[in-house]
């Protein structure tokens, strides 16, 4: 419902088509069904359908409410809304953030078939390519046309750089050789009319701006301390949670030197993966060996979530390198552009991008031999990504890397491993193979629209009853002792109240009463009390979260 109703006049036909079937309005339905077939709305529900499946989303998932889902898939569904809608503009704001790279491919086709105008932000190189026609950059307060995709943007953008630095050069030297004839000859009588004619042809002169290109980031990881040949090995692993295994029969062996790239749909367990390669995770079978000198670093995005937000930088970097000199602190930071009041400031103001660079200086710190890198471009513009290629390319050490930036994958790995169907394999091909094999999928998943359409309603009926039922299974516990706390709690909060009153009351206090030893006993009850009560409310937030953690995807 909340993808269809992207499609404004569909909504409003289906809402009056609704409204006519309840009143028994004969003449009405007879105009609306018109409507609905001038306007191609019987296929609505196969739209949508086509929309979420492309997107990532399974049959079951059609019928589940919208706030049962994480931000990143209500993400997409505002995307697969934004396509829903029939339009002559679309207006596309880094929309492959929250995509994986098979959803990124099928967008990129079906963009391909969209007849309308595209106006998009994005910081995918490749999407780029595949997408639009021509690049608009935004430099120094100017807006620049270039005709092409990306590739085309940067050729196009150095030959003009190159051309412009090139006449600024040769003005710049005209212009010292008028100079240097006014000089030296204005004070002669017989070369003043000369010296003059020079003058005007100087202040005639087009000035052409020099080229002014802002330095980009740098990222550079040192060299590991030790580098053993073989570094880390899953062994007919089975990667789960609980007692329910994701991925079975794992044999991935990672050596000095190698650079393996993760692809797979999300929710096929290339997470899950790469957290029981980085020992988050514990197998439920197989075995899991690590080279005595291994040293790790593992990128993801709770890394950035669990930054301190109070500390500064500088502060966090202590932390984890309490004996190092904090001129040498200050210095590594500064590699990964963080200088001046920078490194002093509260991470809290950061963006996006510069929790991400700020990871990577700790996660480096220690000079890994291995790193495992899980989507580490999500807050990454074009300069940082380029720079985060760079960095890889020149790494000594292995890299494992899980992301949906081709660009960046086709920079670093050599070689392909698909996770699909409960399992880890290698994939014999490169990313345009992986690409045409995605989209074969896709096809031969991809019912027609009304069977589409017919299934997604059958799935979603009986996935959603399952999964709720699973869900109500682990929530009843957890929702039975959230009552009893809050039970407590009030109880508690009614006594304190009481005592608060008793404390206040003058006369408690009265010298010809003698009351001492009540005070004492009241204040220790009160002190008492407060403990109960932020014991109480400290495992109140804990249910709240494990509650809410429970209707996510």
């Amino acid at each position: 419902e909340w993808t269809l109703a992207g499609d404004v006049a569909l909504a409003r036909l289906r809402t009056a088509l609704a409204q006519a079937e309840l009143a028994h309005d004969g003449a009405a339905l007879g105009d609306l069904h018109e409507a609905m077939a001038a306007c191609d709305g019987y296929r609505g529900e196969s739209r949508a359908a086509t929309l979420l499946h492309g997107l990532g989303f399974r049959a079951g998932d059609h019928a589940r409410p919208v706030a049962e889902f994480s931000g990143g898939w209500r993400m997409r569904l505002e995307l697969a809304r934004a396509l829903m809608a029939p339009s002559d503009l679309l207006l596309l704001d880094e929309p492959t953030n929250h995509l994986d790279l098979d959803a990124i491919i099928w967008l990129e086709r079906w963009l391909a078939s969209y007849r309308g105008t595209l106006l998009m932000v994005s910081h995918d190189r490749d999407f780029l390519d595949a997408t639009v026609s021509a690049i608009a950059h935004i430099e120094q307060g100017r807006l620049g046309w270039y005709r092409g995709g990306y590739s085309d943007f940067e050729r196009i953008r150095a030959e003009r750089l190159a051309v412009q630095q090139a006449s600024h050069e040769a003005e710049q030297r005209r212009a010292a050789e008028l100079r240097a004839f006014v000089d030296r000859f204005r004070a002669q009588a017989t070369k003043a009319r000369q010296a003059q004619s020079r003058l005007k042809a100087l202040e005639r002169l087009q000035t052409t701006e020099a080229v002014r290109v802002a330095g980009g980031p740098r990222l550079v990881f040192p060299e590991p301390v030790k580098n053993p040949e073989r570094l880390l090995t899953l062994d007919t692993a089975s990667v789960g949670h609980g007692d329910r295994p994701l991925l079975d029969g794992v044999n991935l062996r990672i050596s000095r030197g190698e650079r393996i790239g993760i692809l797979g749909r999300n929710g096929a367990g290339k997470t899950t993966l790469m957290r029981a390669l980085a020992g988050d995770l514990p197998l439920l079978a197989g075995e899991r060996v690590t080279a005595r000198d291994l040293e790790l670093g593992y990128f993801a995005q709770h890394q950035i979530d669990e930054l301190d937000l109070d500390a500064s930088p500088l502060l966090a970097l202590r932390r984890i390198s309490p004996t190092t000199r904090e001129q040498e602190l200050r210095d590594w930071l500064g590699r990964f552009g963080f200088s001046g009041e920078r490194v002093d400031t509260p991470i809290r103001v950061a963006s996006g991008g510069e929790k991400a660079r700020l990871a990577f200086a700790l996660i480096v710190h220690a000079r890994p031999n291995l790193l495992l890198l899980d989507e580490p471009t999500n807050h990454l513009d074009l300069g940082m990504r380029e720079a985060l290629a760079e960095a890889l390319a020149d790494f000594a050490g292995a890299v494992v890397l899980v992301s949906h930036d081709r660009h960046l994958l086709a920079s670093t790995v050599d070689a392909l491993h698909l996770v699909d169907a409960g399992r880890v394999s290698e994939f014999a091909g490169d990313l345009a193979d992986y690409a045409r094999w995605s989209a074969s999928r896709q096809q031969q998943a991809s019912s027609t629209g009304d069977d589409a359409a017919r299934e997604a309603r059958r799935a979603g009926r009986e996935g959603l009853a399952a999964e709720r039922q699973s869900r109500l299974r682990e929530r009843r516990p957890l929702e039975k002792e959230l009552t009893q706390v809050e039970r407590r709690l009030a109880a508690l909060t009614t006594e304190q109240a009481a005592l608060d009153a008793a404390l206040a009351d003058p006369a408690l206090y009265s010298a010809s009463n003698g009351n001492g030893n009540q005070v004492t006993e009241l204040t220790r009850r009160k002190t008492g009390l407060a403990a109960e009560v932020a014991t109480l409310e400290e495992r109140w937030l804990q249910l709240g979260e494990a509650l809410e953690s429970l209707a996510e995807p």
